[in-house]
């Protein structure tokens, strides 16, 4: 049996097919009664409009766009959670656009807009070019920002350099004065946050009178292993640092295996701190910073499907705070030296 389609329908009404899909699409240009008609002759061909065939002939796909930087990172699938369970109760489909290369984001960056893959696009932790921007407003395409910036577009940020102030000052706080930092390239086109953490945790020590040592700031590919090695490297030094603050709690990770393998204990020995509080970091009991990662994909879903339906006249902005999490991993400077030296007293 074959399916019924549009022109069945306009047939049964004794109308054009375009006055059909006029009703589908609740344009106002059609009479009621002739509204009536259609929708009758709907009914009793039991019509199910192809959802495909209705979004292309609104010019719509229906669908928003999320780009974003390997995707696989923990982060950045808490990131994604929250976007979907925004985008999940709404009437758009996401796509995912998984970027690991620069000519990858590159090209995407140009190519959506201009074939009109989505109607609307989130950009993850990506920071687009002014010809990028230029490119989305020629396609006349709202896109938002997370974790990224650009004065032109609207944009929802963790305030990253307040967050490597407070990593770097609950260490200094904490008595240290030899503090690393452990991160990801500084030049990485992927990755604003990490230079923003480290301006923080530059404040911080400037503000306590502690001078930048070139020697504990190591960088390098973000992942557990990596970090490991650079945490090798900062212990192997003549003046080793008694305090490391890790760009990501997965850095965290590997800097903690590396002071075990060390022989060293956390926070005995050393006291590290990470930043994003995923999961892990809470099972393994880490010291980190807290940023609101379900929460910034919810609000990036949310403006964005806003300035879809009401344009903006100006880029909007939503800023999420930072939070200390003090668990397991940092310690008092000295505490434990001090131990020992009064149980060695007490023998």
């Amino acid at each position: 049996m074959s399916k019924t389609t549009i022109r069945d329908v306009a047939k049964r009404a004794g109308v054009g097919v375009g006055t059909v899909s006029r009703v589908l699409n609740n344009s106002p240009a059609v009479s009621d009664a002739t509204r009536q008609k259609v929708q009758s002759a709907i009914e009793a061909l039991n019509f199910s409009p192809n959802p495909a065939a209705r979004r292309l002939s609104q010019g719509k796909t229906m669908a928003i766009g999320v780009i974003v930087p390997f995707f696989t990172n923990p982060s950045v699938v808490r990131r994604l959670q929250g976007v979907v369970s925004v985008l999940s109760v709404s009437k758009y489909d996401l796509i995912l656009f998984d970027i690991e290369k620069v000519n990858q984001r590159d090209m995407s960056l140009r190519t959506i807009p201009q074939r009109k893959l989505a109607d609307g696009l989130l950009l993850i932790s990506l920071t687009p070019s002014d010809i990028d921007v230029e490119q989305f407003a020629l396609a006349n395409i709202p896109v938002v920002l997370v974790d990224a910036y650009h004065p032109a577009l609207s944009r929802v940020l963790v305030n990253n350099v307040q967050g490597g102030y407070q990593a770097t000052k609950h260490l200094i706080d904490l008595g240290h004065r030899k503090i690393a930092y452990i991160s990801d390239y500084l030049d990485d086109p992927f990755n604003s946050p990490v230079r923003d953490r480290f301006t923080g945790y530059k404040q911080a020590l400037a503000e306590a009178g502690i001078a930048y040592r070139e020697e504990y700031h190591l960088q390098g590919e973000h992942g557990r292993s990596p970090a490991r090695h650079l945490t090798h490297t900062l212990l192997d030094l003549p003046d080793p640092p008694t305090a490391v603050f890790a760009y990501s709690d997965t850095q965290a990770i590997g800097a903690i295996e590396a002071a075990r393998e060390s022989g060293l204990s956390v926070p005995g020995d050393l006291s590290i701190i990470g930043f994003d509080n995923i999961e892990a970091a809470e099972y393994l009991r880490i010291t980190t910073i807290r940023q609101a990662l379900f929460e910034s994909g919810v609000k990036g879903a949310g403006l964005l499907l806003n300035l879809m339906e009401t344009p903006a006249a100006e880029p909007q902005e939503i800023l999420l705070p930072t939070k200390l999490i003090d668990r397991h991993t940092t310690a008092q400077y000295g505490k434990k030296q001090l131990s020992g030296q009064i149980a060695a007293l007490q023998t």
